[in-house]
């Protein structure tokens, strides 16, 4: 689109309309684990990695879609079962945050390992070559033993540790931090002084409307208050 008519503002606002869904309102995150290029050794030969070092973890919000079977195969080991995933990330956030999304770089979610196998930029906003809209990633199942690591939760229902079903959802709505700590979170409208962050911060959704007699079967959300 032309840009006489399309400048600073309205890419702006796409953007942080994008990170509001994304953060505010979807409420889902990867935990990506970069390769380290500094304590990965690499085969002279093959300018291969045989033992891939991985820098610490980082919580990466995210938009994921349904897992899906690609196929099976057979080999010496017996039958694998091949599944793959896709992930939107929101390219001004990985900008902000310096996260450098590569192909063979391992992601989790849920309980789950992946090995990121295609990353490829979604689309331009409004057609400008320097704005773009974020990067999908599809993650292929990581086989047992290639990658080995603590998982960080939510897991899985069916598991008992803490971490394994989420009780908490805090929104970040551009503040450098919330109840959970920092959020690294910016948005572009506020920064340029266009509009100000809410009064009322970033709202929640918890067990403060747990039922009278603790037994956790429902949430609160927003100004909703324990019964």
């Amino acid at each position: 689109m032309a840009r006489l008519f399309i400048g600073p503002r309205e890419t702006n606002f796409i953007s942080d309309l994008t990170k509001e869904i994304v953060k505010d309102v979807n409420g889902q995150q990867i935990i990506y684990y970069p390769i380290s290029e500094k304590k990965t050794t690499v085969h002279d030969v093959y300018d291969e990695a045989q033992h891939k070092v991985f820098d610490q973890p980082i919580a990466v919000d995210a938009v994921v879609d349904a897992q899906f079977h690609e196929g099976t195969h057979i080999n010496q080991f017996g039958i694998d079962q091949v599944y793959k995933i896709e992930v939107f990330l929101h390219y001004r956030d990985l900008i902000e945050k310096c996260i450098n999304v590569n192909v063979g770089d391992f992601f989790s979610f849920s309980d789950i390992f992946y090995e990121i196998t295609n990353a490829n930029i979604i689309k331009n906003i409004f057609g400008q070559a320097e704005h773009r809209s974020g990067i999908k990633i599809t993650g292929t199942k990581a086989r047992e033993g290639q990658f080995d690591s603590t998982l960080f939760g939510p897991t899985d229902i069916s598991h008992t540790d803490p971490t394994a079903v989420q009780k908490k959802f805090v929104q970040q709505r551009g503040e450098e931090s919330n109840s959970e700590g920092p959020t690294g979170d910016k948005r572009a409208m506020v920064e340029a002084g266009v509009i100000d962050l809410p009064p009322d911060g970033p709202r929640e959704v918890s067990e403060k409307g747990a039922a009278a007699d603790n037994s956790h079967y429902a949430s609160s959300f927003y100004s909703d208050t324990k019964k």
